[in-house]
């Protein structure tokens, strides 16, 4: 049974530590995830991008796909399935196909804007169980084409937002989706401290989890920062195991060719990392 990220996350706010989001793309991806989870027995949030959810064909199938494999490997720990940075319409979508968590990515419109469409979504959220995360000021990087450059939220913005009655809040800290690069001027912790000044309980999302220090990351989760997003490192982990294989000829050795075989080692290494991944954000056990 999917969940609400509502409850997974106010404990990890209370405890300390952070629930990751973990992007799924497909069949391989959601399965690794969901049994790095099971046996780590830590709560997670399986993400899904506009883009991701068009190339499965569709919410519907997505949350066919995972409500299948949670009841055939038998999931007992708590999984939400989340909309990574939804449009307004992807949102009703989402609603509709049986998600359990939403993101409305308004932070492009102007505040007032941003503020009225997610009061509409805090109704439909709650009519549904589900739970909202909204966000404010923009996160760097490229996000389904979307660019912006690690910009820092306005803490006063985000206090108008997180009094909307939604249930967590991604706020830009100089946090930037993809590989940082070289110049990279490190994550604002005054930024984030101003934040949950103002925020108090609300746990705060950190988008762009590939490639922050560990030492960052854990101050972060020490000002408030309760789950974490990570796409970018489970990607580049399957394809550097992937390109290995083939490298090393194994598909063209036996039945190597055999997808369940060339796509084995790109899932283990989704699995280590999503295992790294959690016990450096402390969801280990915590289910």
């Amino acid at each position: 049974m999917l969940v609400s990220a509502t409850e997974m996350l106010q404990k990890a706010k209370a405890g300390h530590y952070a629930v990751g989001q973990f992007n799924i793309n497909n069949l391989e991806w959601t399965k690794a995830i969901l049994l790095t989870a099971q046996e780590l027995n830590s709560p997670v949030i399986l993400g899904v991008s506009e883009g991701a959810g068009k190339y499965m064909t569709g919410f519907k199938t997505v949350v066919g796909m995972v409500n299948g494999m949670m009841e055939e490997l038998n999931i007992t720990v708590p999984v939400a399935l989340h909309l990574d940075h939804g449009t307004y319409d992807g949102c009703l979508k989402c609603v509709e196909a049986g998600f359990s968590s939403i993101m409305f990515d308004g932070s492009h419109y102007p505040i007032e804007e941003n503020v009225e469409k997610t009061k509409e979504l805090v109704k439909i959220t709650r009519e549904h169980g589900m739970s909202l995360e909204a966000e404010v000021g923009s996160i760097g990087g490229e996000e389904d084409g979307v660019i912006g450059m690690g910009e820092c939220a306005d803490p006063n913005e985000c206090k108008m937002v997180a009094d909307l009655g939604i249930d967590f809040l991604a706020a830009g800290i100089g946090n930037i989706h993809g590989k940082y690069p070289a110049n990279w001027q490190g994550l604002s912790f005054e930024t984030l401290d101003a934040i949950q000044k103002l925020t108090g309980d609300m746990p705060l999302v950190l988008h762009g989890g590939t490639g922050i220090p560990t030492d960052m990351i854990k101050k972060a989760i020490d000002l408030g920062v309760s789950k974490i997003n990570v796409n970018t490192e489970c990607q580049l982990s399957f394809a550097a195991a992937t390109r290995k294989y083939i490298e090393e000829g194994k598909d063209l050795q036996g039945k190597g060719f055999d997808p369940r075989k060339l796509l084995a080692p790109g899932y283990e290494a989704i699995k280590a990392t999503v295992k790294e991944k959690m016990e450096i954000f402390g969801s280990v056990g915590k289910a």
